[in-house]
């Protein structure tokens, strides 16, 4: 039984509780994501860590893809139908913020929602280009663009932590640490049923096999 957070209360009047938000699949895909933005830019420059530079790259395009379909067929919190909004909802959403009412919705917020879905498309531009600078396509010009795709994409990474950061100091919640053990503050019928670990077990070695393969070279139409 999830145990009752006494200092937060919900617009109801009923005291808060921890309970399960974020699925397996969403938590594995969004700290394998870091460690393969991280490591493909961290190895970026070095011709001796080509290979690396590689496999983080396409392993972090391959859990986008996957990520876009958990995004259609997910558990509650998973799916963009719950966190991507109109113009004008994200405008009302920093509006709101301004006013002192911060967002108290268990899933994404509006503007939060925006800013995921936007870098995950960044990172699959990324990886095109990156793609097509390795095959020469258009010469030194799709290598620039690769580089300030993801300059851009670096930006929008540090805009999402600096988010993170002060969405937790005004909802009174560490959302880094819920998206470690999926929990957030909501009322118990908000929560979801099924953590889906086998899923995201799968989704985890899925990705190191892919990462392995790109490593070794067995993939010689992605790195050649």
């Amino acid at each position: 039984m999830n145990k009752p957070v006494n200092d937060a209360v919900g617009a109801t009047g009923k005291t808060r509780q921890l309970i399960l938000v974020w699925d397996m699949p969403v938590r594995v895909f969004h700290w394998l994501l870091v460690i393969c933005f991280a490591g493909a830019w961290l190895t970026s420059e070095s011709e001796r860590l080509q290979m690396i530079h590689y496999a983080f790259g396409y392993s972090a395009c391959l859990l986008i893809l996957i990520r876009l379909v958990w995004g259609l067929i997910g558990t509650r919190y998973a799916r963009f139908s719950q966190f991507l909004n109109s113009p004008k909802a994200v405008l009302e959403h920093f509006l709101a913020m301004l006013r002192g009412h911060p967002h108290h919705d268990v899933g994404h917020n509006p503007a939060g929602g925006l800013v995921m879905f936007a870098l995950m498309l960044l990172i699959l531009l990324i990886g095109l280009t990156g793609h097509l600078s390795v095959k020469e396509f258009l010469g030194n010009f799709m290598s620039e663009a690769h580089e300030a795709v993801a300059s851009l994409a670096l930006a929008v990474v540090i805009l999402h932590v600096a988010a993170a950061i002060v969405m937790s100091l005004l909802e009174r919640q560490n959302l880094v640490k819920s998206m470690v053990n999926g929990k957030k503050l909501g009322m118990p019928e908000q929560g979801i049923r099924y953590p889906q670990y086998l899923l995201g077990m799968v989704l985890l070695f899925a990705s190191l096999y892919f990462f392995y393969l790109v490593l070794s070279g067995v993939l010689p139409s992605l790195t050649q």
